[in-house]
């Protein structure tokens, strides 16, 4: 086992979490088991100024743990069907967050084929919603603090990515602005056969 990152990690600029989250191990324990995987893809999202992200119409039932501190989970309902896994940065009352995309598989690769109907390996967190169902992420975890010693969710060290392997683009599937819209906020590990589709 690995270190866990620390609130400090988190309570930095959005864009170099995200970018340093990549090849950072998220961790899940379910039912004495660890499920894990290396996060290969992420988007940034930052601020009400942000017409992409979900506090641009300000602080709302749903959207109040992005304003909460550092290093706490920010998960959503999205389709009526789906969860969705970001993780709040830089500092308390700004709405700030990294949408953690896809994951490589690591641990408790059967558990989680368990739960995503036996599909492979590099389908199993290919997307935000893909990696809430194998890894058993739902709205018990909005608002959880992941940089606490006994909490089932939480990011640990591990070697990052070299910067030639990074790849930064525009976000998927976001609505907004044209700055939203082009903004390269999307991080990923270049070559990775586990990336959203």
């Amino acid at each position: 086992m690995m270190a866990r990152l620390g609130r400090d990690f988190f309570a930095r600029d959005t864009l170099t979490v995200a970018r340093e989250l990549l090849g950072r191990r998220l961790v899940r324990l379910l039912d004495g088991e660890r499920l894990s995987g290396r996060i290969v893809e992420v988007e940034a999202y930052v601020g009400e100024e942000d017409q992409a992200c979900h506090a641009r119409s300000g602080r709302t039932e749903r959207n109040a743990s992005m304003y909460g501190p550092p290093g706490c989970a920010y998960v959503y309902f999205v389709y009526g069907m789906h969860y969705c896994l970001n993780v709040v940065t830089e500092r308390e009352g700004l709405p700030a967050a990294v949408l953690v995309r896809a994951l490589e598989p690591l641990e408790g690769v059967e558990a989680m084929q368990a739960r995503r109907g036996g599909r492979a390996d590099v389908e199993l967190a290919s997307g935000p919603a893909r990696l809430c169902q194998a890894l058993a992420i739902d709205r018990q975890f909005d608002g959880a603090d992941l940089c606490v010693p006994d909490v089932d969710l939480f990011i640990e060290r591990a070697a990052g990515v070299p910067d030639g392997a990074v790849v930064a683009g525009p976000r998927i599937g976001v609505r907004g602005d044209e700055a939203a819209l082009v903004a390269p906020w999307r991080f990923y590990v270049r070559d990775s056969r586990c990336l959203s589709r």
